[in-house]
């Protein structure tokens, strides 16, 4: 993994052995012959694990930035980020970044740093294709709702939606348990980011699970970094050239095609946030 941390330590060692200085910025250029990067691996059309095969916008998104950062495919390392351990997985050095649907919020930037963002999804709603009485958020009173733990579409539900307890919501660690238990019966709703949604009734096929349409926020998604990393301005110019040599759009194409999403193109390629100093 690389770290600047690292990098820092090993121009201690080469300048006590020999007596020669570590130039001011080496500490920029790549110094590792991998890259450890946090990904979804249950979110088809997004971050998606099949065996060896890892797919996705996200996944698309993380390679296009990694060539730009001076790594070749073979030199990643995809590792699973579930929504409540993306902090802790940043805090701990146990990934470089994350791509994994990953919302910028104020909450999340205190204890982790972003760059991007890549995309701006909207929270929404999955039903079975047969419901009609869903319609949006506040038509889930004494509604089995699933979502996932960790994740901004639980705590808006909960910060928001459930007042008195009106909603049941049913947290799961990932987004294949709740559409397990959304086919089952077991609960009337999934919440989640649209884009995701649309993929997740793609994958169940036969029509048999809808997204409702009524988006209720803006979720932008964040290239996810440790704390005092000097990366973001590298990540952010990759993604500037992404968005400009036409990669970007090829890759929303590939992600979206026969699920019926349609990107805000208000919102879509979306505005890069300043890199902290």
């Amino acid at each position: 993994m690389r770290t600047t941390r690292h990098t820092l330590m090993a121009c201690a060692a080469v300048s006590a052995l020999f007596l020669a200085g570590c130039s001011s910025d080496e500490s920029t250029t790549q110094d590792s012959d991998s890259l450890t990067i946090g990904i979804k691996f249950d979110q088809p059309g997004l971050g998606f694990k099949d065996g060896e095969t890892y797919t996705g916008f996200d996944v698309d998104v993380a390679k296009y930035v990694a060539d730009k950062l001076g790594y070749t495919e073979d030199q990643i390392e995809f590792v699973e980020a579930i929504s409540a351990n993306r902090e802790t997985m940043l805090e701990g050095d146990q990934v470089d970044m994350i791509f994994a649907t990953y919302s910028i919020t104020e909450e999340r930037d205190q204890v982790v740093d972003f760059a991007g963002p890549y995309f701006v999804a909207g929270q929404d709603l999955l039903v079975r294709a047969d419901d009609m009485d869903i319609t949006g958020p506040e038509s889930l009173s004494g509604k089995n709702l699933c979502s996932v733990s960790g994740s901004t579409s639980a705590q808006r539900v909960k910060d928001t939606y459930d007042t008195g307890s009106e909603i049941n919501l049913v947290e799961q660690p990932g987004y294949s348990e709740c559409l397990s238990l959304l086919t089952g019966g077991q609960v009337d709703a999934v919440t989640t980011d649209d884009i995701i949604l649309a993929g997740l009734a793609a994958e169940e096929g036969s029509g048999a699970m809808k997204v409702v349409g009524n988006p209720f926020s803006e979720e932008r998604y964040g290239v996810g970094i440790p704390e005092g990393s000097d990366q973001c301005t590298a990540i952010n110019e990759a993604l500037t050239e992404m968005f400009d040599d036409g990669s970007w759009q090829e890759a929303i194409d590939a992600a979206t095609d026969g699920t019926g999403f349609v990107p805000n193109a208000d919102l879509n390629p979306p505005t890069l946030v300043e890199c902290a100093a």
